[in-house]
């Protein structure tokens, strides 16, 4: 297959997965997004599902449950049918059977802690950390970034970055932001099925087409600073939606949480980090 055969498979299979995790609170158009796209819809279905292994109808239904199932953890104030409909579901009762189908358990139930043995069975480093971190509140304009999308959250995300720091060296680009946003909350999701995305913001645009571009949304953000070594990440994440959140007063959205890097740790020989991460929260 030639090269930019490949490419072009690549960048409409993260248009579509872009477009999912853009619009997951509404009823996802695949109509508007193919004319978009300008190609026919059986044609984006097959690369979909060649590119992720899974068609899009499922990846819709995956990604509305996981973001419900975080909601659930951290918007106390909302009810169940308001977390329903900010993930997609038209009814309340459509919810409820999917959620338990994917579970195992009940909303309410999940809300109600079953959701820490489920944790505790897909993160084994599961420890209970605590962190003494204060976050300051701020509003962020919207950021446009170059990305690389990645499946799964472990050591490998290094070659991703790898090859993203390629793509900057071959576009002679010196001054950059690297950024990873986290579409997944990896304490809940299977880390085999996270979505994340490595990413550099530019100051100016570049005409290199070889790379996708998304728009990280504008909006109110907790910020934390924070330092330390791989697998850190993981346990502040947990903290961050299962204590900090919780305790806080403050609710999030179906936003991706991202990490600005002053040091990135899957690019560092000893594994440190040094970031600032961002969490979109709502005043209730």
């Amino acid at each position: 297959m030639k090269k930019t055969t490949m490419q072009k498979r690549t960048q409409i299979a993260n248009a579509v997965m872009y477009y999912i995790y853009r619009y997951i609170d509404s009823d996802i158009n695949l109509d508007t997004l193919c004319q978009e796209l300008k190609i026919s819809k059986f044609y984006m279905h097959r690369i979909f599902k060649e590119e992720f292994g899974k068609n899009i109808y499922e990846s819709i239904k995956s990604i509305r449950l996981q973001k419900a199932s975080n909601l659930l953890i951290t918007n106390h104030h909302s009810t169940i049918s308001q977390i329903a409909s900010m993930c997609g579901y038209s009814s309340s009762t459509s919810f409820i059977r999917a959620f338990r189908e994917r579970f195992h358990t009940t909303p309410k139930q999940w809300r109600s802690g079953a959701y820490r043995e489920y944790s505790k069975n897909i993160l084994r480093i599961y420890n209970q950390k605590s962190f003494d971190v204060e976050p300051t509140i701020l509003k962020l304009p919207k950021q446009h970034c170059y990305y690389i999308r990645h499946q799964g959250y472990d050591r490998s995300i290094k070659k991703t970055w790898q090859k993203l720091h390629t793509w900057l060296l071959c576009n002679d680009i010196e001054h950059y932001t690297q950024v990873g946003l986290h579409h997944d909350n990896p304490i809940i999701t299977p880390l085999s099925e996270c979505q994340y995305v490595a990413g550099v913001i530019v100051e100016n645009e570049v005409d290199d087409t070889s790379l996708p571009s998304l728009t990280i949304p504008q909006g109110i953000y907790a910020k934390f600073y924070l330092e330390g070594v791989y697998g850190d990440v993981l346990e502040f994440i947990r903290w961050v939606y299962h204590t900090w959140l919780v305790e806080s007063g403050y609710e999030t959205t179906t936003t991706p949480s991202f990490a600005l890097y002053h040091q990135n740790h899957f690019l560092s020989k000893d594994e440190h980090f040094s970031l600032e991460y961002y969490l979109p929260v709502r005043f209730v």
